[in-house]
């Protein structure tokens, strides 16, 4: 499927915030592959279908993961606007006929992972860095991940890890591993 056609869907199914969103995800995500060497065309691509299930109704959400086999971890249970990477993974493999590779880039958008390769880290990048964010400071963020992907990984997943903690969320496993690991990566360098 072409990157017209997912969005064209993708401006369908999503609220016209959360739509530009996507689009302004999809236009940070090519910058970042054009500067880390990745293919183009595929960043867009997910970026723009990287939020297909954000705003799924819960109860819809939770039919969808029983009739999929998608499991919900301990502390997604708890944390419903984690649901939409797993369940935007498996409608993106289903809907658009995303590889298996494209999918666990949106599967890792919310949290990240140790597991993450540099296409995974553009999008956990692009997701918090497009023009319409405003949690978190934009143009910093986004002249450190210019720079250097993995410090701009860390700088917003720990930026992100305060923004939850002031709000009561519970943090993710795979966040907290992220974070370390990249602190320990920083340290031997």
């Amino acid at each position: 499927m072409n990157y017209e056609e997912i969005e064209e869907i993708v401006k369908n199914t999503l609220s016209p915030k959360r739509y530009l969103h996507s689009v302004g995800v999809a236009k940070r995500a090519a910058e970042l592959a054009c500067i880390y060497g990745e293919d183009v065309e595929i960043a867009r691509k997910i970026g723009i279908a990287h939020d297909i299930a954000k705003e799924m109704p819960k109860e819809e959400a939770l039919i969808y993961a029983k009739e999929n086999g998608i499991v919900f971890d301990e502390i997604e249970k708890e944390e419903p606007g984690l649901w939409h990477s797993k369940l935007g993974a498996h409608i993106a493999v289903k809907k658009f006929r995303f590889t298996s590779e494209m999918a666990r880039v949106i599967l890792y958008h919310t949290t990240g992972s140790i597991h993450m390769n540099t296409l995974d880290k553009i999008m956990y990048v692009a997701d918090k860095t497009d023009e319409t964010r405003t949690k978190i400071n934009r143009e910093e963020a986004v002249e450190i991940s210019n720079r250097n992907l993995e410090e701009g990984v860390l700088y917003i997943a720990k930026y992100m890890t305060n923004y939850s903690l002031q709000k009561d969320s519970l943090i993710h496993p795979d966040t907290i591993e992220l974070i370390n690991e990249l602190i320990k990566q920083k340290r031997s360098k």
